[in-house]
Formats: structure tokens, sequence, C-alpha cells
């Protein structure tokens, strides 16, 4: 069956693993907006681009990225391929802005295409809650792949410093240090959370679990929401 997920939090909240965790076990395909856009940006081709190079500016300085670049050239591209192969989306943390999910006079935005694409009755929310010293906690101590971008948990004493998928170094992102974290957090209590409180607004039941446990156990909550 067609089907979307959104999953709103905090940066740090556990979006992209519960995504990933879905699309393992529940046959999703994950949307990672973030990943998308740092793959642009971050592409060797695009580096004289001076649109692309600006907008990497925006990403490492922790401010979310152009809405309307996010939106045409990120998001409903990508999300209407994915659509005519009828493929279930779960999305991390995206739409981030009220232009990226509503539009505007002109612009269509994602919920809508989405609507349009899986049917409102298929379209499901899930926002993971978190303290915000949890979320500078996590993201101040979390490491990626430098090759394959997995994300490693912080386990206090366990020394890890290889990726355990392709034994890569691991590194610590640009942005994912306290000062940014913070610009990070304000960015997504100004320009994020909005969505939310205006989904509610249109009739959407926004479903909240707690994100402060392990991974797994909220992974089982997560499960039970979606059925």
């Amino acid at each position: 069956m067609k089907k979307v997920i959104l999953i709103y939090g905090a940066p740090g909240a556990g979006k992209g693993t519960q995504a990933d965790l879905l699309s393992k076990k529940m046959g999703f395909y994950h949307f990672d907006t973030g990943k998308y856009i740092e793959q642009t940006i971050n592409d060797p081709d695009n580096s004289k681009n001076k649109k692309f190079q600006k907008e990497k500016e925006i990403f490492d300085s922790g401010k979310l990225n152009t809405p309307s670049w996010v939106l045409k050239d990120v998001v409903i591209k990508n999300t209407k391929k994915f659509a005519r192969a009828g493929i279930r989306i779960v999305f991390s943390g995206s739409p981030r802005t009220l232009f990226e999910a509503f539009g505007d006079d002109k612009n269509k935005g994602l919920i809508e295409i989405l609507e349009k694409l899986y049917g409102r009755e298929n379209l499901g929310i899930l926002y993971i809650d978190i303290k915000p010293e949890s979320s500078i906690f996590r993201n101040s101590n979390r490491l990626v792949c430098s090759v394959c971008a997995t994300p490693v948990l912080f386990q206090e004493g366990s020394g890890i410093t290889v990726c355990p998928i392709c034994s890569a170094p691991l590194k610590k992102r640009v942005f994912d240090n306290p000062e940014k974290l913070k610009v990070r957090l304000e960015e997504y209590k100004n320009r994020t959370y909005p969505i939310l409180e205006e989904l509610k607004k249109r009739g959407y039941k926004i479903d909240t679990i707690d994100g402060e446990p392990a991974p797994f156990k909220v992974f089982e909550e997560v499960k039970n929401k979606i059925s």
C-alpha cells in the first residue's frame, strides 16, 4: 500500500535512525533531505557552481538552506519519481520550513504534493520528543562514517574509531559542535516546529513519541503508531 511517514523532532532526536529502521524492517524508502543536500553541495562537480557554494555556506553554518531551492531541486523532483514507482517513503525532518510544507500563492508545498500523489489518508506524522540538553549532547558526541555516512551513536568507553559497516574512519560533521547546535535548535524552533502546529490546524493527527530511550525501544513505539 502506498504510504508516507513524516518524522519530526529536534536535531539528535533520532529521526534518521528511526527512518533507517523503517526502511530496513518495513519496506519504506528513507528520504533523507539533509543527506541529499549534503551530497549535492559537496559534489566536486558543483564546486564552481555559485548557487551550490552559497547553499554550502548556509548548510555548514547550521542554518536551514534556501527553502525554494530545497523544495524544487531536492524534494519534489525526487518525491515524484518514487511516487510513480509506487514506493513508500519516510521523510526524516522534512519538510523543514512552512514554505517547503505549504508553499505560497505561486508554489505548491510538499504536503499538497503528497496528498495528491499518495492520498491524505495515507500520510502519517510522528513527532519524536527529546530534551534540548539531550539534543546538544547527542550531536556533540556523534560521529559519522567518512565514506558511507553511517551515523555511530555515542557509547561511553567504546573506543570506536572506524565504521561498523565499511571500516572507513569516522569523522565529526562540520556543524556538530555546541555553538552551531544552538543555531540549529533555534532554526528548528522558529522555522520547523510551526509546521506541526499548522498541520494540527488542518486536521492532521500528530503522534508523539518519547525519544529519550534507546533507539530500539523508540522503534517499538514507532511501529505501534504507524500500525
